[in-house]
């Protein structure tokens, strides 16, 4: 073929390149597999389209221009052969004019991928996007899902030329069915969704119709589209299998995690004929989510055992909305506050991630390794499981339209999307919301925030899943906004979010915790560190900060310096020193610490306090934790406390898992003076643990039987 513009394809040469490719790849399957970063650059964002294909006009390959949004038009094509599948499914693909072209998708469905997209796969492409890579190829490249359409076989639309001609023989109702469920017993539900839209064209009677509908909604449920499963059971007859049907809608509406709804579905199941164990069993999960959902009832030691032995970490639980509500939060935008007066420790929710992602070594490998999204518009780099939810995002998305306004409605800053759902009976989504939506909300995670305490404090030494932390998008703690001293703690356990109050709050009070962890030792990271979200922390440490001045902050950091060193040889500390450079550092603070925290004098007071105990001067050690406490904003009676006679917070300060040892510290010095003032510091540890861990049923075990019973005493 003569090649004239550079992004045609000699199609002889690409296959002869895959063919090598192939043999490489199997000479190297003995191999164990490295991770290894997979560069990608995104384009700039463009719209989806949102024209009916009824009004695009046909266009054939050679027609296209390099970096050109084809609106108004559409390509058909079908598959050469499948030639990468790296950051995007790369295939060669010809039109009906044998033109050769690379075509790219991005976000697709892996296992959909995988199933339709073989050798003949007929594609619908619409407002073609023609664009060089990162790799210097061309292709057309496609970044909507709902940019292109897989023709089944049988679809008219396919050309004659390349369509598979069907026997009249196999092209039967009851052969559709045979096949298909072949192939549903064989996992293989998009080829097995295939046969019954066939033998759904072909029917002949009513009967023969609905089975069809409940087995293409089976097929529907097993790749979790929800909504389209629904649709199809939409007035069953009470002819048909109608209790299968239910169940069957049961299941989707599970999917959804619409549990109200589960629960009715269920009840009409048992009403009207003899109950199954399958049926009482789903009444009693779906009880357990409605105890969840509407009391926040949890057994969390038995989440914390599911995190651990699910891979991936993706547990079967509902979501509880405690006392809080989205509400505008002025300047900020829009924020969550508080219904009703809660106290530090109380549960004001626990979420169920929307999408979680999580890479062991082992996804790190079957993705070929770990992707860097860069994003040359805005000058950042998206990498690893962040970059991956932007996928899932826009797939989940997809197949559930109906849950698109709980994450729409998001923070996405000044894009722009457009206001059409659907077209031609598909869902319309935009990626490039996905990807804003995804950037400016979601949390990066541990598996377990337990997990992660105990191996920081040396408790236990769990080996890590991977270098690549987990992450999720929590729509509702999307909402919350920042402040360098917040009064909410978020911890994980698997994909669920659990939020807890650290402070006493009165109703309508805004909730917010930390996006970063908190610091006052650097003016400039304190005066940029939220540029990603356009805005500048007013809250009181950041304003403090700013009120210090900059020579006064990198004094209180050079102060800290010297103390690390000091600290590095305990058995010649001068605590005299350490307490005067202590006293220096407190002086470039201009407000008390009961207004402010002190940050960085936390570490020092802490570290001194520890210092004094383990030289048998239980009192110096009790004064310099309390001094501690104090500089992360706590509040005591001050004599009581040091005196040993009680010990009461008036006053919550900073969350910070270092407190679970802190009041732990206390109860031991607090038990060597002999006071009871130990038992009141179990509870506050406890407290603390139940705050950064997101519950307390753990800690018993944990800290022994005796800790507890002093608690309880208390």
């Amino acid at each position: 073929m003569d090649i004239h513009e550079p992004w045609l394809v000699n199609k002889a040469r690409v296959l002869e390149a895959v063919a090598r490719d192939d043999q490489i790849i199997q000479s190297r399957k003995c191999q164990r597999p490295q991770p290894r970063f997979r560069p990608s650059c995104a384009p700039p964002p463009y719209l989806p389209c949102v024209t009916p294909l009824n009004g695009l006009r046909k266009a054939m390959l050679r027609d296209l221009f390099l970096e050109i949004h084809h609106r108004g038009v559409y390509v058909l094509v079908r598959t050469i052969e499948v030639i990468g599948k790296e950051t995007a499914v790369t295939m060669l693909v010809e039109d009906e004019q044998k033109t050769a072209f690379h075509l790219s998708i991005y976000n697709q469905e892996p296992g959909a991928l995988h199933e339709t997209l073989r050798q003949g796969t007929v594609m619908i492409v619409k407002e073609p996007y023609l664009r060089s890579k990162a790799t210097g190829e061309y292709a057309v490249c496609v970044d909507h899902l709902s940019d292109v359409i897989y023709l089944y076989r049988g679809d008219q639309r396919v050309p004659s030329l390349w369509r598979l001609e069907v026997s009249q023989q196999s092209d039967t109702a009851p052969r559709w069915e045979q096949v298909g469920n072949g192939l549903s017993k064989m996992g293989k539900y998009y080829n097995a969704m295939e046969c019954y839209v066939n033998g759904l064209r072909v029917s002949t009677t009513e009967s023969e119709a609905w089975s069809f509908k409940l087995n293409l909604a089976l097929a529907l449920i097993q790749t979790q589209q929800y909504d389209a499963a629904i649709k199809h059971l939409d007035s069953v007859p009470e002819s048909f299998q109608l209790e299968k049907a239910l169940f069957c809608v049961y299941q989707a509406l599970y999917g959804l995690e619409r549990y109200e709804e589960c629960y009715e579905a269920l009840k009409t199941i048992r009403i009207r004929g003899p109950s199954t164990v399958q049926v009482e069993n789903e009444f009693t999960k779906v009880t357990s989510r409605l105890a969840e959902q509407r009391y926040g009832r949890y057994s969390f030691k038995d989440l914390q055992k599911e995190a651990e032995s699910h891979d991936p970490p993706l547990l079967d639980r509902a979501t509880y909305i405690g006392p809080v509500a989205v509400r505008a939060a002025g300047s900020r935008g829009r924020g969550l506050f508080t219904t009703n007066a809660v106290n530090a420790g109380d549960l004001l929710f626990c979420e169920k991630a929307f999408v979680h992602s999580s890479a062991n070594t082992r996804d790190v490998q079957r993705r070929n390794g770990v992707l860097l999204l860069a994003n040359s518009e805005r000058n950042n780099v998206c990498m690893g499981e962040q970059a991956y939810l932007i996928s899932l995002l826009a797939q989940k998305l997809y197949r559930n339209p109906s849950l698109a306004p709980i994450i729409t409605g998001l923070y996405h800053g000044s894009y722009m999307t457009v206001d059409v759902t659907e077209i031609d009976g598909t869902p319309v989504v935009d990626t490039f919301l996905a990807e804003r939506i995804i950037t400016l909300n979601a949390f990066g995670c541990p598996l377990s925030s337990r997990k992660k305490y105990l191996r920081a404090i040396g408790i236990e030494s769990d080996p890590q899943t991977g270098p690549f932390p987990f992450c999720g998008l929590w729509p509702t703690a999307s909402y919350i906004n920042n402040n360098c001293n917040p009064n909410a703690y978020r911890s994980f356990i698997g994909d669920m979010m659990i939020v807890r109050a650290t402070k006493n709050l009165p109703p309508n009070a805004e909730i917010t915790f930390n996006y970063f962890p908190t610091s006052d030792d650097n003016y400039d990271e304190c005066l940029h560190r939220f540029d990603s979200w356009k805005f500048h922390c007013q809250c009181a440490i950041c304003t403090d900060v700013q009120a210090a001045g900059k020579d006064a902050v990198s004094k209180r950091k050079a102060l800290t310096d010297v103390i690390n060193r000091l600290f590095r040889s305990p058995e010649r500390l001068d605590a005299n020193r350490v307490k005067n450079i202590i006293v220096s550092m407190e002086a470039t603070y201009p407000r008390p610490a009961s207004e402010v925290p002190r940050i960085s004098v936390w570490n020092p007071q802490m570290a001194l306090g520890r210092w004094y105990r383990d030289r048998k001067r239980p009192l110096e050690a009790l004064d310099w934790m309390l001094r501690a406490l104090e500089s992360f904003g706590y509040v005591f009676d001050g004599d009581m406390a040091r005196s040993g006679r009680s010990l009461v917070v008036q006053q919550w300060g900073v969350m910070d898992q270092a407190l679970i040892g802190a009041w732990l510290f206390l109860a031991d010095v607090y038990r060597d003076i002999g006071s009871e003032a130990a038992a009141q510091a179990i509870v506050y540890a406890k407290l603390s643990y139940q705050m950064c861990i997101g519950e307390s049923e753990t800690f018993d075990g944990r800290f022994g039987r005796s800790a507890a019973a002093e608690a309880a005493a208390a």
